[in-house]
């Protein structure tokens, strides 16, 4: 419906509309990684990228995240219907990528889910809805991953380290900084989410501690 105020949105829906229906994983184990922002995603997902000799996606898909800025200034189902789309793109790469080599994925269904969830939420995490909820569930359509590691740091340090950085902040990273109860829903959102689950990382350590966490856990779940 926005398609025609929107010009970028047809050409997302372009992009959707050449995707297979359902996307088959190769055989080469597809690892994803979640967490808040200056969790340390971008280091531990490319030095996995390189241990493993893998190939390093990201959501949004980067045929489509240069569009970005544009869907985040529209209404929330807008800016939702984006990140949705987005996922199913990249799953069509993730597909066509996983016949070659492990595939390393920064951020997928998770994050468009927990931050959904968090957002149209008020108040305490025992306001989210109850944890057997169909909202955590993975959608029957989308490409599965083998592995989900969500990536936990300290509040205060997650703060520190965004400092450090110095980098433009999303909305959603903003309100992450002023408001820790809306933290605290994304995290448990994301904590809740089944089928597959999140296996928790505490990235506080050393890259070097965070990186063989990371792939013991890899070994252990994608022999």
């Amino acid at each position: 419906q926005c398609a025609e105020r929107i010009p970028e949105a047809e050409a997302v829906l372009d992009l959707l509309e050449k995707c297979p229906e359902h996307q088959k994983k190769g055989g080469f184990p597809v690892i994803v990684f979640e967490g808040l922002d200056a969790t340390g995603k971008t280091t531990v997902t490319q030095a996995v990228k390189d241990t493993l000799n893998g190939v390093l996606l990201q959501s949004p898909p980067a045929c489509i995240s240069q569009w970005r800025t544009v869907f985040d200034d529209e209404p929330t189902p807008v800016k939702r219907a984006f990140y949705a789309a987005g996922n199913y793109i990249l799953a069509s790469e993730i597909a066509k990528a996983s016949t070659q080599a492990p595939v390393i994925v920064d951020r997928y269904w998770h994050s468009t889910a927990a931050y959904t969830i968090a957002t149209e939420t008020s108040g305490k995490v025992q306001d989210l809805p109850p944890a057997q909820d169909e909202v955590y569930q993975w959608p029957e359509d989308l490409l599965k991953p083998d592995l989900v590691l969500l990536l936990t740091v300290d509040p205060d340090e997650r703060v520190r380290r965004l400092q450090h950085r110095g980098l433009q902040k999303t909305k959603e990273e903003a309100e992450l900084e002023t408001n820790s109860l809306f933290r605290q829903r994304v995290e448990e959102s994301y904590r809740r989410m089944v089928n597959p689950a999140c296996q928790e990382v505490d990235a506080s350590p050393s890259k070097e501690e965070v990186l063989k966490t990371v792939l013991q856990l890899i070994k252990k779940h994608c022999a």
